[in-house]
């Protein structure tokens, strides 16, 4: 068996992820602001007689509030200080040096979608950016016995974050520990839905389940349609395995001749493990990688992070 390892360069990794944004927090869609006038009790909101179905006044989906006197005001998108400025301008052109102090009272704009398997999943409303350990943390506790951790993943803006969780909660690997942005989704699978998939010179390509957590290579490749009969069309000898986690993967090459004639043990599939089996003798990596792109391109959403980055998104 030979294998080397590819990474994610830094340059890869934050097309995809985006400049860290600003931790402070900003006004947006559902939040609830307390809004104080200082010395103008009938323009503070709430005030003595203020009883709505809101303890506040609500940031509209277009980022506005409505409050006495200046009516609508955009505030989308500000922090409490920028937003306290706004209100302050505004009041200014009715009041003598107005002082405005605003208290976020719900912070439902800010949220991240927490999914899977969690003691306690659904949308989480923190009042802050948190990194990944933190946003997991608002989910409960994760399951380690029915969760699928190598197949685990962070959405940001739709697209698969390559980041580990394995290793991060398995093996403590802080590098993992990303931080994340508002409406980032966490989404931890059950370890029933454990697969990798088998393409190229077999006769049913695509998905192969695990069972009771364990797939081996021929295992996976009889799933797959090939039986010793195929050992004659087929490349035995150098069957090719991508074995991605967070920004790196293993590109591996198997001689699986050695293990059919007893020469060597069968070889252990990991959860998400792309397998390669070639029609023809191949000289390197780079061929087969290009023979299996059209077959990656037809199972994109359900592969790792890596793969979509790193070979997905390559210009042919």
């Amino acid at each position: 068996m030979s294998t080397q390892t590819q990474k994610l360069t830094p340059e890869q990794i934050s097309q995809v992820i985006g400049p860290q944004s600003n931790t402070a927090y900003r006004l947006g869609p559902d939040d609830v602001i307390a809004v104080n006038v200082y010395d103008h009790p009938e323009l503070t909101i709430p005030g003595p007689s203020f009883s709505p179905s809101i303890p506040g006044v609500l940031v509209t989906s277009d980022g506005t509030i409505q409050l006495p006197l200046i009516g609508s005001i955009d505030v989308g998108g500000e922090t409490i200080e920028q937003a306290e400025n706004t209100i302050t301008n505004a009041y200014a052109n009715d009041i003598t040096a107005p002082q405005v102090s605003i208290q976020l009272i719900q912070p439902h704009s800010f949220r991240y979608y927490i999914l899977g398997q969690f003691s306690e999943p659904g949308v989480k409303y923190p009042n802050h950016a948190m990194d990944l350990l933190s946003a997991l943390a608002l989910g409960g506790s994760v399951d380690l016995g029915t969760a699928d951790l190598y197949q685990a993943y962070v959405a940001h803006d739709g697209v698969k974050l390559p980041v580990d969780l394995h290793r991060l909660l398995v093996e403590g690997d802080m590098s993992q520990n990303i931080r994340l942005a508002s409406g980032d989704t966490i989404v931890v699978p059950s370890s029933a839905s454990e697969s990798a998939f088998v393409f190229g010179a077999v006769g049913k390509p695509g998905q192969v389940h695990f069972v009771g957590g364990k797939l081996t290579l021929l295992q996976a490749l009889s799933d797959a349609g090939m039986g010793l009969s195929d050992i004659s069309s087929a490349r035995f000898k150098s069957i090719h395995i991508i074995r991605a986690s967070g920004n790196s993967a293993q590109l591996i090459v198997v001689d699986a001749t050695a293990t059919l004639t007893g020469g060597a043990s069968d070889f252990t599939l990991h959860p998400g493990d792309i397998v390669y089996v070639p029609p023809t003798q191949l000289a390197s990596w780079n061929q087969a990688l290009t023979l299996l792109l059209p077959s990656l391109q037809t199972v994109s959403d359900l592969l790792n992070p890596f793969v979509s980055i790193a070979y997905l998104s390559r210009k042919n």
